[in-house]
């Protein structure tokens, strides 16, 4: 998540139409006329929607301090990647000059943007997911895991992990389960059946659904890590504070990781070690919210007031998730 005071940068820019003349300028690249961009959400990336006589696309763009080039190339030659091998992913449609991203210098500050088509189908959460969906979830994943292999130039794992003692030194509860944790995923093995490139956030949210055919968006996490840290991302929404499967979606859970073994092996161990990696994703979380939070400003609009108290009450789930599931 971009800090809220860069969501808020832009989102100052955004008209009574949801409409901004910083995506107005990114937008062009793509041959677009200034007042179609309008705005949709702002988390990880800017998103703008963009109406088009051939399906609606999305903008998507970030600040170069925050992502640069470096870290938007890869996850673009990603998805296309997938999409013409016939992954069930959005395409990247490529500017007027023919490349899958650019660089736009706006009054904000140069961006770095892609657009991608939207995925058709609908979005469900966890309270409509069926036990034939969810093994169709776990088979997607593993497919994408698959045709992945081999991608070139994605960050590693856990990034935020090693930062975390000496950013929370206050709190050492928490700084001591990010050492165990740490230890605990060093000892792991990283040989290509159990590592390789991952979505990296391929939850519900994530999944746009036609019939039960599930369609993958927002890469922006894409890693090379643990192919079993990408399903233990994945299940978040069907587990408890502990990590490990939630007992009134049990059958869901199961019938993912056995949809799953349909396209890809995964081993006991693997499965032994999502709690893991579950609290080393709740770790990492933490990281970023308390980027994200920086220092409240005097004027702050009431949406960011309300959105910096949901993400200190997330914040406190992840520290118990950590704690607990990092013992």
């Amino acid at each position: 998540m971009m800090p809220l005071n860069e969501i808020d940068r832009l989102k100052r820019t955004v008209t009574d139409a949801w409409e901004s003349p910083v995506a107005d300028r990114i937008a062009a690249a793509w041959g677009y006329p200034a007042g179609t961009a309008k705005w949709w959400r702002s988390s990880a990336s800017h998103v703008f929607v963009l109406p088009d006589p051939d399906g609606k696309r999305y903008l998507r763009f970030t600040p170069e301090a925050y992502r640069g080039a470096a870290a938007v190339d890869p996850v673009a030659d990603l998805m296309a990647r997938l999409w013409a091998g016939g992954s069930a992913v959005v395409r990247p449609v490529p500017t007027a000059a023919g490349t899958l991203t650019t660089a736009v210098r706006t009054d904000l500050g140069p961006m770095h943007a892609m657009v991608v088509e939207a995925a058709a189908g609908e979005s469900i959460d966890a309270d409509d997911l069926t036990e034939q969906r969810a093994a169709a979830w776990g088979r997607t994943l593993a497919e994408v895991h698959r045709a992945a292999a081999g991608a070139k130039g994605l960050p590693g794992p856990f990034g935020d992990l090693t930062a975390v003692p000496e950013r929370f030194a206050a709190d050492p509860a928490l700084a001591d389960a990010a050492a165990r944790i740490g230890a605990r995923l060093a000892e792991l093995p990283r040989d290509e059946a159990v590592f390789g490139a991952v979505h990296g956030d391929f939850e519900l949210d994530n999944l746009a659904w036609d019939g039960d055919r599930a369609t993958a968006f927002d890469f922006d996490e894409a890693a090379d890590s643990w192919y079993a840290a990408d399903i233990a991302g994945a299940l978040r929404d069907l587990t408890g504070p502990d990590g490990r499967a939630d007992p009134g979606l049990r059958a869901q859970y199961d019938a993912f990781l056995a949809g799953y073994r349909t396209a890809r092996p995964l081993t006991d161990a693997e499965v032994a070690a999502l709690p893991l990696f579950a609290a080393a994703q709740a770790v990492g979380s933490l990281a970023v919210i308390d980027r994200a939070l920086g220092v409240p400003g005097d004027d702050e609009a009431p949406w960011l007031v309300e959105l910096r108290a949901r993400l200190g009450d997330l914040a406190e789930s992840q520290r118990a998730l950590a704690i607990a599931a990092g013992r």
